[in-house]
């Protein structure tokens, strides 16, 4: 066997329909596009479009509500931070931040912050300033001897300056 010896297996490959190449190639004149109408020409961007009549997807209703003011926390449990204190990626010493988080690589981005969540075991002794938890997460972690502040924005916890 050779390189030049090489070949398809019979059938495998089809060459393409050239169109448009008279009334014997069985493709010709109209080149199996039908006859006249917009279908029928180049560039027809018609999808949805039902002839004037109100489109299905205008005529169902709308469901639901996006919140704008709405979080979207990293979700991090217990086991995973410990995971990374015993692989040496998070500072046991050091503040945990969701700065420090995404360094170590437990969050790929910061969004609006960090919430520790209570599943799994914490052994080591952490100091976090997330911006929330949960309250089981909240007890283990100071069960482990460590700490934990909770961020807030500080509109929300100001009084007015008139009252």
């Amino acid at each position: 066997m050779k390189l030049n010896d090489i070949e398809d297996n019979a059938g495998s490959s089809k060459s393409r329909m050239r169109v448009g190449r008279g009334i014997g190639s069985g493709k010709g004149k109209t080149c199996g596009r039908g006859v006249k109408g917009q279908k029928a020409r180049t560039g027809v961007s018609i999808k949805g479009f039902e002839g004037g009549q109100m489109p299905l997807h205008r005529r169902l209703p709308k469901r639901g509500f996006w919140n704008p003011f709405s979080t979207n926390y990293n979700e991090v449990n217990l086991a995973r931070l410990q995971e990374a204190v015993d692989a040496g990626k998070l500072d046991a010493g050091a503040l945990v931040t969701i700065k420090a988080l995404v360094a170590a690589g437990v969050c790929s981005k910061t969004r609006d912050g960090v919430k520790i969540l209570g599943v799994g075991a914490l052994t080591a002794k952490l100091n976090f300033e997330v911006a929330a938890a949960s309250k089981s997460a909240i007890s283990a972690i100071e069960g482990a001897g460590g700490s934990i502040r909770l961020l807030t924005v500080a509109a929300e916890t100001e009084a007015p300056a008139d009252a």
